[in-house]
């Protein structure tokens, strides 16, 4: 799969990275960077706003369930195997620039989020739709455009969305328990399945009950890790920093790492933590009732802030201060495995079993949130290229459409198990560089028009309680 790493390496290396790091400046400094200067804002409009009663439009998700179901398809494989695998590939210093991409992402989440609730529509099913096909084809008024990022993202909810998802599952159960993958596929496979047959009120009710569950006791056996090595920390730190600018100097020359390779692994992980620039999340916000299209902005902001800020860093530092890693050598821990370990060196094997677990609940909500978002997808496709006048033919295509995408879809669950996970990383890392590229230039475009809708808002509820 040699062709696959080089077509992923051409499109990262420096495009894609300029681009997304370009994107998140654009909107931070558009903004006044609001993400630092107004975080009580926006903290207000998301935590605080689950302690007040608040009515919104008919139909829809609420903005809760909409983050739960972003953050489904977010907090997968990636806040864990992910960042252990940057670990390996780009060394320490790739936490650095995954925290710098988180940073500015936060911004850019927030414009994808923004922009998905201003340009939402109603479906022939009465459920309100939104996401980068809709202000691309709405906003930016380019189908074609449109059509291109809708055409990147099916193949990419079958790799990074439900390949790794159901490999890292796979992999995790046989490490922890011995569990044969093939079966842990079915299985896997068979649940998913039973969800995804109730659409999205089912994804966003399982998405809710599973979301916090996994973030306390990931979070909670993560921090425990940290505060039995804190004398460590410190340390920690001033590695992650010293190889993001000298790599080579600071791993003593014998592990290979560059500069480069630092930024390359952190910005391409942190993007697959938190998906800010992709568009893939903003599907389900774009589902959202909410007052205001940047009240929702304001979740996207929150969403990177705790799927990569706070959960990846959380997995950054359980690695370093166990003393389980070690610069890249031939058969060195990496992925999940690695992560496993640094849990179980203090907590024994409940932290394996806390690791497994917590990968298990994590992928398995990341296929449920991305098989959403293909099915979105498809229908757009389909809704644009048929006659409108035509409703029943469009209708009875999409249904078949759909039907077939969730057996190739559930498919992949099962062939996923059995799959070498370093062949699928290298098709993810392709198919979110093929969806980033027309979000990214869409967003750009739309800048303007969001800050001012971003500007306005903040302008009206600026030292108020939401």
């Amino acid at each position: 799969m040699d062709f696959l790493s080089r077509a992923a390496d051409a499109l990262w290396n420096p495009w894609l990275l300029g681009l997304f790091l370009v994107t998140g400046l654009v909107y931070s400094a558009g903004s006044g960077f609001f993400q630092f200067f107004e975080c009580r804002t926006w903290w207000r409009s998301t935590v605080g706003s689950l302690f007040r009663q608040r009515s919104g439009k008919g139909g829809g998700l609420s903005p809760l369930q909409a983050l739960a179901t972003a953050l489904a398809s977010t907090m997968g494989t990636g806040s864990i195997a992910g960042v252990a695998a940057a670990l390996t590939l780009g060394g320490p210093g790739a936490v650095f620039w995954m925290w710098v991409s988180a940073l500015l992402g936060m911004m850019t989440s927030c414009g994808e989020k923004l922009l998905a609730v201003k340009y939402q529509r109603t479906g022939p099913d009465g459920a309100l739709r939104g996401g980068p096909m809709y202000y691309i084809r709405y906003g930016l008024g380019s189908p074609l455009l449109a059509a291109c990022f809708c055409l990147a993202c099916v193949p990419a909810t079958l790799a990074g969305g439900n390949l790794i998802q159901s490999s890292s599952i796979a992999s995790g159960l046989e490490a922890a328990f011995g569990l044969p993958r093939l079966p842990v596929g079915l299985i896997t496979a068979l649940l998913a399945g039973l969800v995804m047959v109730g659409g999205l009120g089912r994804i966003a009710s399982v998405s809710s009950a599973l979301v916090p569950a996994m973030a306390l006791l990931y979070l909670g056996s993560g921090t425990a890790v940290v505060l039995a090595n804190l004398e460590r920390v410190p340390q920690a730190l001033e590695l992650i920093f010293s190889c993001a600018l000298s790599p080579a100097a600071a791993a003593g020359g014998g592990a290979g790492w560059t500069v480069s390779a630092s930024l390359r692994y952190g910005v391409a992980r942190g993007v697959f933590t938190n998906e800010a620039g992709l568009g893939a999340s903003a599907m389900a916000h774009g589902a959202a009732r909410t007052d205001h299209p940047a009240q929702q902005g304001m979740w996207g902001i929150f969403e990177v802030f705790l799927s990569t800020l706070l959960v990846c860093t959380v997995t950054a530092l359980s690695i370093l201060v166990s003393g389980v890693w070690t610069p890249a050598s031939p058969g060195a821990l990496t992925g999940a495995p690695l992560t496993a370990a640094a849990f179980s060196s203090v907590l024994g094997p409940f932290g394996q079993g806390a690791v497994a677990l917590s990968l298990l609940l994590f992928a398995f909500s990341s296929i449920l949130g991305w098989s959403y978002y293909g099915e979105q997808c498809l229908s757009f496709i389909l809704a644009e290229k048929i006659d409108k006048r035509r409703i029943i033919s469009r209708i009875f295509l999409q249904k078949s459409a759909i039907s077939l995408y969730r057996f190739v879809f559930l498919g992949c669950t099962v062939l996923g198990a059995v799959w070498s996970p370093q062949t699928i990383w290298q098709l993810v890392d392709l198919c979110n560089a093929l969806m980033a590229l027309p979000n990214l230039t869409a967003l750009l475009f739309l800048a303007p028009q969001s800050l001012s809708v971003l500007a306005a808002w903040n302008k009206n509820v600026k030292g108020k309680f939401l």
